[in-house]
């Protein structure tokens, strides 16, 4: 019987080998310097209600896909945002702020202007947010309810950027963005270091022990290329680093094939509304391009039946509550089991032990609720 009639729906879009691959901690540590991971970390750790998020063992999913080991890191538990997000905006505001009353601004798909808006309560400070008309009225509604002012833009995210960086220049405004270009690229700097203290937590979960696989989601690939410069700072073994994307926004893959930073339009959003980028930010492309071993795309198709399974703990012996963009890893993973030459291409086997990242929770109650009925 042929794969496609096995299993049909678990595909991978696209898959592409990085040529150019070549880890080097010192260099990766050069652009998104240990000094500042380690303020991060000092200063996250630092903060009230702060808590490490879980390593859950994917118990059952190991089994059916006979491999060693498969961990989740669960940001769904991140603080009261339920996203990963959460430490990277609100570290910034707090680094950049100081003790002046400045009005910040953003734009965002969601998970990160509430971080930014958060950080900007916690201070007491005004914060202005941008969202395009794909963002969904409940993920605006949980912006403003943190006391944020939310300007919704027509068109898509790259509207929505280019509308606050034009307000915020008219009006002093200091943005806080997670997406670098010429001349701004210490705040995003910023934000990718709070976004290290995930990796510092799991080398304690983990007991300093590595993985010989990483799945990592990319948008505008900021978390992907923190995590790498967090186990460039913190671990001696190196895994493979697989990024995963949506098959409608393929910024990195694309980038990576072209070997160089790739720019288009999205045609089509993808239901992952948090990876849905037309581009590779320019800090994050510095670490991705030499650092990252294989990148794949999915389709949206799987992501609402992962999203189910986990809470119906199909994966592990805990309820997980996951949302869209939590669902690629395992997605991915379970494609490329299913793919004997993509498989044996990546190197995963019995004895691998996989990392795979939960990035947010139900962000969007409505959307999850709805999900979940079906």
């Amino acid at each position: 019987m042929s794969f496609l009639k096995e299993h049909p729906e678990w595909i991978i879009s696209s898959f592409v080998k990085n040529s150019n691959f070549k880890f080097k901690k010192k260099k990766i540590l050069n652009i998104l310097p240990q000094a500042l991971i380690d303020d991060a970390v000092k200063s996250i750790s630092s903060w009230e209600n702060y808590k490490t998020t879980p390593l859950i063992k994917l118990n059952k999913l190991r089994k059916k896909l006979s491999l060693k080991e498969i961990y989740y890191k669960d940001e769904s538990k991140r603080f009261h945002l339920k996203s990963f997000k959460a430490l990277g905006g609100a570290y910034a505001v707090k680094k950049i702020s100081g003790k002046n009353k400045i009005t910040v601004s953003t734009a965002t798909a969601g998970n990160h202007g509430k971080s930014v808006a958060w950080g900007a309560k916690r201070l007491g400070i005004k914060c202005v947010i941008f969202v395009s008309e794909h963002v969904s009225e409940y993920r605006a509604k949980s912006i403003r309810k943190l006391g944020a002012k939310v300007i919704r833009v027509k068109g898509d995210y790259n509207n929505s950027l280019k509308e606050c960086i034009k307000q915020s220049k008219k009006n002093n405004w200091k943005i806080v963005q997670d997406v670098s270009w010429k001349n701004y690229e210490y705040i995003p700097k910023l934000i990718m270091a709070g976004y290290c203290i995930m990796i510092k937590e799991i080398f304690i979960q983990n007991k300093k022990k590595s993985f010989s696989h990483v799945f990592l989601q990319a948008g505008v690939g900021g978390m992907a290329a923190a995590v790498i410069a967090g186990f460039a700072r913190y671990f001696k073994k190196i895994p493979k680093i697989i990024i995963v994307e949506p098959d409608k926004a393929e910024s990195v893959l694309k980038s990576i094939r072209n070997n160089k930073s790739v720019k288009f339009k999205i045609s089509q959003e993808s239901i992952m509304g948090g990876m849905s980028c037309g581009e590779v930010s320019q800090v994050p492309w510095k670490i991705l391009k030499s650092s990252v071993n294989f990148c794949v795309s999915i389709s949206d198709y799987m992501v609402k039946s992962v999203i189910f399974s986990m809470a119906k703990k199909d994966f592990s012996d805990v309820k997980i509550e996951g949302g869209e963009c939590a669902t690629p890893g395992i997605i991915a993973l379970k494609s490329i089991c299913f793919n004997k030459d993509i498989k044996k291409k990546i190197g995963i086997n019995k004895n691998s032990k996989i990392l795979l990242f939960g990035c947010e929770g139900a962000t969007d109650a409505k959307m999850y609720n709805k999900i979940m009925k079906k």
